[in-house]
């Protein structure tokens, strides 16, 4: 450091004791970059309604890393709840299972509870399963079932789809006509916590993380999609 041979971040540092972290700094020696072991950190949140999920936030509302009390690695949301959305999100430092998870081809399910003004019928339900137009564009298939019970002026719902579009579950049922009033995320892939509160995070344990990787791995495996005369040979995109 001395012979200024260390630089941190395009800056060169000769003050012994300078600390950097080398999972964020750019820290070289004579130009070369230092490789240590990243450690991956796998964190189910289950987020609460009123905050951005994302880093930081420019209005300065609250974001979901304020909720990661004691965790020192740079972690990130994978893929996004909106500010209204409850239930469960993954956050990680694996960039390589975070692209795999957001990418439309993966269609890892998600699961949400939803209830929406009024009680749709078979009708409504059936459009939903096949798919409504979202700003010009269908959405996939999607497995709905209407929770059984009598609720006065709305109904419950749980309803799995595999693709990320944004505000799509809302979106959904304002397409037939019954508004979300609730919206909470139960599952992700393999992932699934009723035990964890609004707010509460905890590490993914080994066989959690083996089965989601698993999940990861595989290509349009969910929903069946209905069959259609074939008309190229190219790909369709999911």
């Amino acid at each position: 450091m001395l012979e200024g041979r260390v630089t941190v971040n395009g800056d060169t540092i000769r003050e012994l004791g300078t600390k950097a972290d080398a999972s964020k700094d750019d820290i070289r020696v004579d130009g070369r970059r230092l490789k240590i072991a990243v450690r991956h950190r796998y964190l189910l949140l289950n987020k609460p309604k009123g905050f951005i999920t994302t880093r930081s936030d420019p209005q300065r509302r609250q974001t979901v890393m304020e909720l990661l009390s004691g965790v020192r690695e740079y972690v990130y949301p994978v893929g996004r709840l909106d500010y209204e959305t409850e239930g469960l999100l993954l956050l990680t430092n694996d960039g390589d299972l975070a692209a795999r998870l957001t990418h439309p081809r993966h269609e890892v399910p998600r699961v949400y509870e939803v209830r929406v003004l009024g009680v749709p019928d078979a009708h409504d339900i059936e459009r939903l399963a096949k798919g409504v137009t979202i700003e010009g564009r269908r959405t996939d298939p999607a497995h709905v079932t209407l929770v059984p019970g009598r609720h006065e002026g709305h109904a419950l719902l749980r309803i799995t789809i595999a693709e990320g579009r944004n505000r799509q579950v809302r979106r959904m049922f304002e397409a037939i006509g019954h508004p979300v009033d609730y919206l909470r995320r139960v599952a992700i892939g393999p992932l699934k916590d009723s035990r964890l509160r609004p707010g509460q995070w905890r590490d993914l344990t080994e066989a959690e993380v083996a089965a989601l990787k698993k999940v990861a791995a595989r290509q349009g495996q969910f929903p069946a999609k209905p069959t259609r005369p074939a008309k190229s040979t190219r790909p369709t995109k999911q």
